[in-house]
């Protein structure tokens, strides 16, 4: 090869300068155009994660909406039965449900703190401990369940006698609760079983025994109600039935998977006694939730009867809500657990993130939709014109709470999954401090519903504040199993 071709020939530096950074301090080419700008690329990796992260959250948070609304549907069930034999037996059954909420509201610890445990032995890889820990829960809510049944036996007629309904009233209700609480150590080892197939990341299985549940009882409720004739006695023999069917169904499949990872059925009492240690402070947590509402039922009974039913209408929609809610608060306890279990810290706030997302975007998505639908959603629930106008200020405060909860309940889910009760619970009685006030000079002042609702919103943003806090640190996040 010649001189001159080789000269015309590139050398390898020269072939490999189109991949060679340039040199940053030769000034740019004004002549030379601007280089394309690459597009970020759908299927990176971080987005790939984005999108596994929602699979994983919605593969959680849809069924345990779907089973959260069950039972709201089940009362609905009962509530329609009973409603066509008489009002004084709807009034019975009001009362009945009313103190039958309370105690399961505040048992509810069951599921979460058995979520809690399940999950985080799951993910530090000790699945036996996992079931072992789900077991002792189940029997606490046994024990429970049967102690709750045996003081509702004895001292019914004198509990429900506290409310000051009618005599007429009462004795139906007493009736009702008696026979309904014969099904509370059934729905507390529910509560319980439903914790530890959620802790192992099964929402399916309770969905189905939810809806399960909701068939056997209205079939049974109008079997005994009306072609036997029982009246109210058989809506509670009919709703205490199902609950055993559904605790059975339940309590099987996690027998079932125990005996297949080699864990028997032996209740040890220190496991037990752990659970119920573990619950004490998540007891406090949903007391300073219930008193919280109660509060505010007792400031808007003071404003007379346009605002009662106007909080009634709003209270109905915020639970409905709510529910939703606590279905991304679920999620987040499951995986929450999962990522503390394994030493995930990274993983645990990629979910936080991302679950938070969730909340705050469903919360502002309905906060429009009420705004929308404030006229409509009056004429749905009342004729009254008056409650009507009071709703039409109301519901846009509401409205404009959702996102706030979103923020509330999905972080009382991340903590809860990392077993940081006592936090939550110490948290909920100084916010709740702080509301009583609040409620009660509205009340004094009689400023009317939309202020109340207002004074509620400042409840749910003080808890936003200090789960915020909280979660922003390091403290909650402890791992292993």
């Amino acid at each position: 090869m010649n001189a001159a071709a080789r000269n015309a020939r590139p050398d390898r530096a020269t072939r490999r300068s189109p991949t060679t950074p340039p040199d940053p301090t030769t000034p740019p080419d004004p002549n030379t155009p601007p280089a394309p700008t690459t597009p970020p690329d759908p299927s990176s990796p971080a987005r790939r994660h984005t999108r596994s992260l929602n699979r994983e959250i919605l593969a959680l948070a849809v069924p345990a909406f779907a089973t959260l609304v069950a039972e709201p549907l089940l009362i609905l069930a009962d509530t329609t039965i009973v409603g066509h034999l008489g009002t004084a037996q709807l009034a019975g059954l009001t009362l009945a449900s009313n103190v039958i909420g309370v105690l399961v509201g505040l048992s509810i610890f069951l599921a979460y703190g058995t979520t809690a445990t399940v999950a985080r032995r799951l993910g530090a890889g000790d699945r036996q401990g996992a079931l072992s820990g789900g077991l002792d829960g189940m029997v606490l809510g046994l024990l429970i369940g049967v102690a709750l049944c045996v003081g509702l036996l004895l001292g019914a007629r004198q509990l429900l006698g506290l409310y000051g309904s009618t005599p007429e009233a009462t004795g139906y209700a007493t009736t009702y609760l008696r026979l309904v609480s014969l099904g509370l150590p059934a729905q507390l080892v529910s509560l319980a079983s439903t914790g530890v197939l959620r802790g192992l990341q099964d929402t399916r299985t309770p969905l189905y025994v939810a809806v399960g549940v909701n068939l056997v009882n209205i079939a049974l409720n109008l079997t005994l109600v009306y072609a036997v004739g029982l009246g109210i006695a058989g809506a509670a023999i009919g709703t205490a039935a199902s609950q055993w069917a559904g605790a059975a169904v339940l309590g099987t499949a996690v027998l079932r998977g125990a005996a297949r990872h080699g864990v028997g059925f032996r209740p040890a009492f220190g496991g037990v006694l752990a659970a119920a240690r573990s619950g004490g402070w998540l007891v406090l947590r949903a007391a300073t939730l219930q008193l919280a509402i109660t509060i505010t039922t007792f400031t808007a009974s003071g404003m007379g009867e346009v605002a009662l039913a106007g909080h009634q209408v709003a209270y109905s929609l915020w639970q409905t809500m709510a529910y939703a809610l606590d279905a991304f608060a679920i999620a987040a306890q499951a995986l929450i657990g999962l990522r503390l279990g394994s030493g995930d810290v990274a993983g645990t706030r990629r979910i936080t993130r991302r679950v938070l997302v969730w909340g705050v975007g469903f919360g502002v998505v309905v906060g429009l939709l009420l705004v929308l639908l404030r006229p409509v959603l009056g004429v749905l629930f009342t004729p009254d014109a008056r409650v009507h106008a009071t709703l039409m200020v109301t519901l846009v405060v509401l409205a404009c709470i959702v996102p706030v909860g979103g923020v509330t309940f999905v972080l009382d889910g991340v903590l809860i999954g990392a077993g940081d009760a006592r936090y939550l619970s110490l948290v909920g009685l100084l916010v709740t401090a702080v509301y009583a006030p609040l409620a009660l000079v509205v009340r004094a002042t009689d400023a009317g519903l939309a202020w109340l609702w207002a004074a509620y919103g400042v409840w749910i943003a003080a808890r936003a504040v200090t789960l915020w806090v909280r979660a922003r640190g390091t403290a909650w996040m402890v791992v292993g199993g």
